[in-house]
């Protein structure tokens, strides 16, 4: 059972994008060839997505390099502000930093009508429904039992990426009622756990052969900046606001991380189960929303480094999945 999970970051997700697209150089495969179940959180969902989509001939739309593109192309467009509502609304403090309208359109561009029970692999995209209060899971296994979840792929790829503070919830009606969803990365930034427990069910169910589980996790760079206490010490809900974030996204990523090491350790034989390609952010890249040419040339060394400095990692996994 061969499983890619990869982490929520907004523009950071030029990160994993680059990444898998050496993965896909290594392999000679699509990503949706490679695995059996690809799990993502807001900008990861994107690309989970993005990966098991089908195109007009039934195999994936896109390589991991279009979609490390689309970072490069559509950044701009996905966080507009517009000078007025810069003005009139600085920093986000009287509503959402962002209009909606142009992640939307990036959406609706790069997935059309096409639907998740249509994807070409297992695919899981989290999100939080801020009115039942509970964590929401598009499932394409559950797409296709459950016309509720079938949604089209911009409409989870939209609930998945609606970071607050950033976007506006996604408002998704259904005959018998309606979804309020927001970024799943309030509760599960890192979804290789929620991954996992997929994989366990979809063995458990004998919907795949049961086996080893092979989990590859990919992260969008972990905050090296630290919060002070000098200055943390006085901070109320303003001062809060934007740092809470980053702590909420970057300790649940590391959490996950620490269970899976301890849940899925090395074969007997030697062979890893558990893979997890991950960056220390250098200093100005923490930010999620920048899309200045040097910010993304700096995210493009990031993603080089990872693929340096875990090269040997890369080959062995490129050779397992190749089989």
């Amino acid at each position: 059972m061969r499983i890619l999970s990869i982490d929520g970051g907004g523009i950071r997700g030029l990160i994993p994008a680059l990444v898998l697209a050496e993965l896909e150089r290594q392999t000679g495969k699509p990503v949706a060839d490679c695995f059996d179940l690809i799990a993502g959180t807001s900008t990861g969902g994107i690309l989970a997505l993005g990966l098991a989509k089908p195109g007009p001939d039934g195999r994936p739309q896109y390589r991991a390099q279009d979609l490390a593109d689309l970072y490069l192309r559509e950044g701009g467009r996905i966080f507009h502000e517009g000078p007025w509502r810069h003005l009139t609304n600085p920093m986000g403090i009287r509503t959402e930093k962002y209009p909606a309208d142009g992640i939307e359109a990036v959406l609706a561009a790069y997935f059309g009508e096409t639907r998740l029970k249509d994807a070409l692999t297992e695919v899981l995209v989290t999100a939080y429904d801020i009115e039942k209060r509970d964590p929401f899971f598009y499932r394409s296994r559950r797409a296709r039992l459950d016309p509720r979840y079938d949604v089209p792929m911009r409409v989870a790829a939209r609930a998945t990426s609606a970071a607050p503070t950033y976007f506006e919830p996604a408002k998704v009606e259904w005959p018998e009622g309606r979804d309020v969803l927001v970024d799943g990365g309030v509760f599960a930034n890192n979804p290789a756990m929620c991954a996992f427990a997929e994989a366990w069910q979809l063995l458990r169910d004998g919907a795949r052969p049961e086996g080893e589980v092979l989990l590859v996790s990919l992260g969008t760079g972990q905050y090296v900046r630290p919060f002070r206490y000098e200055d943390a010490k006085d901070w109320g809900v303003a001062g809060w606001a934007k740092p809470i974030l980053d702590v909420i996204f970057d300790g649940v990523s590391d959490t996950v991380d620490y269970q899976l090491r301890q849940i899925l350790p090395s074969g007997s034989d030697g062979a890893a189960r558990y893979y997890r390609f991950q960056t220390k952010l250098d200093a100005g890249l923490n930010e999620m929303d920048d899309t200045a040419p040097d910010h993304l040339e700096g995210l493009h060394r990031m993603a080089e480094g990872i693929l340096t400095t875990q090269a040997r990692e890369m080959e062995t996994l490129a050779r397992m999945l190749s089989r």
